[in-house]
């Protein structure tokens, strides 16, 4: 690589921001420099390009939270965001060479993680591990003569949160999504010789890229720059059509008993809406005005649950199956037995 031009963030920890930036830099500055991004990220849960959320995602979980979903450029799997991991992204010119050599772009980082006391090393997943465990995971993206290779790096996260965020509750799906692999994972934090926290790693992380060779001039972002960013930010990053609508279609069939009925399911989702819902009881219930309801709108809780209360469901024909019981049926969650699950790290692109 030619020497790093570091890019100065400002210490924003908006995640649809830092997405927007990283873009930005790929598609519009000077592609005749390599650049470095460093950047934390408020809690957040950042998915592959080609995955399907409500297969990676804990949904009720990041909802009652507020813990937003975002979607990358880049392929591979789910990964959970805080403070306390620290995020890097190599922006240089395409070269087939470089596409999937994650050797490449990563071993600087072990090189530097070693210094620090950190019994860092690759894997053949090109993860970065530490005694078993993974402190990191990568992926990548490339367009028009520009890549990037970008990863996360656990410093001292909540991996009891990461557990509950990225373990989904909706099992009964068929789609063609990439799956995520679970990893145990494990903070750096663990590992050095002396004490530090995010803010220190970051620039000690950064010093030592220099120490390498690798990183020269920093760059901070200009007001143009920022509004373009700021453009991105709104067209894609904060957009429900991008970040949830992008999964890939997919397939729910479910059965339980509502009010003594067995009761099931049978959907179609397409770019996050609802294409074809079938529903049926083993009694006397006609559901088929349940159905004609929901065909067509956006699949997510609160818009189900609010067509079904329209369409009254304590009417006769219905056996008084509430909207709320009909509502989880077809976008609850599943049972998921919690001793079976293990923690889910950062996973990386194939």
């Amino acid at each position: 690589m030619k020497s790093l031009v570091f890019i100065d963030n400002e210490d924003t920890t908006d995640p649809a921001a830092n997405l927007a930036i990283e873009e930005y830099v790929l598609r519009h500055m000077d592609p005749s420099r390599d650049y470095l991004l460093l950047y934390r990220n408020e809690p957040s849960v950042i998915v592959g390009r080609n995955q399907n959320v409500l297969e990676e995602v804990h949904d009720s979980y990041v909802r009652d939270k507020g813990i937003p979903v975002l979607r990358r450029l880049s392929g591979g799997g789910t990964v959970y965001h805080d403070p306390q991991n620290l995020n890097f992204s190599f922006v240089t010119r395409y070269e087939p060479s470089r596409l999937h050599n994650f050797h490449f772009f990563n071993a600087p980082i072990v090189r530097v993680l070693r210094t620090m006391g950190v019994p860092a090393e690759m894997n053949d997943r090109n993860d970065i591990m530490a005694d078993g465990r993974k402190i990191s995971g990568s992926a990548q993206f490339s367009s028009r003569g520009r890549m990037f290779s970008h990863g996360t790096l656990l410093f001292n996260s909540g991996l009891k949160e990461l557990e509950q965020v990225i373990s989904t509750r909706m099992k009964q799906i068929r789609s063609k999504s990439h799956k995520s692999v679970r990893s145990v994972v494990a903070n750096i934090s663990e590992f050095l010789d002396v004490q530090m926290d995010i803010s220190e790693f970051r620039q000690y992380l950064l010093d030592g890229l220099v120490r390498e060779g690798l990183v020269g001039p920093h760059y901070r972002l200009t007001k143009s720059d920022l509004g373009q960013i700021r453009e991105i930010r709104e067209s894609r990053y904060n957009r429900w059509e991008w970040n949830i609508g992008r999964s890939p279609k997919f397939r729910v069939t479910r059965t339980r008993m509502i009010n003594g009925l067995s009761v099931s399911v049978e959907l179609l989702v397409n770019r996050g809406n609802i294409e074809e819902i079938t529903l049926i009881s083993d009694g006397d219930a006609d559901l088929s005005a349940f159905s004609h309801v929901l065909e067509g709108i956006r699949y997510d809780r609160e818009n189900v649950q609010s067509c079904l209360s329209d369409v009254l469901l304590q009417s006769a024909g219905s056996e008084g199956i509430s909207a709320e019981a009909l509502a989880d049926l077809v976008y609850g969650e599943d049972d998921v037995e919690d001793a079976e699950r293990s923690v889910r790290g950062v996973e990386t692109a194939r």
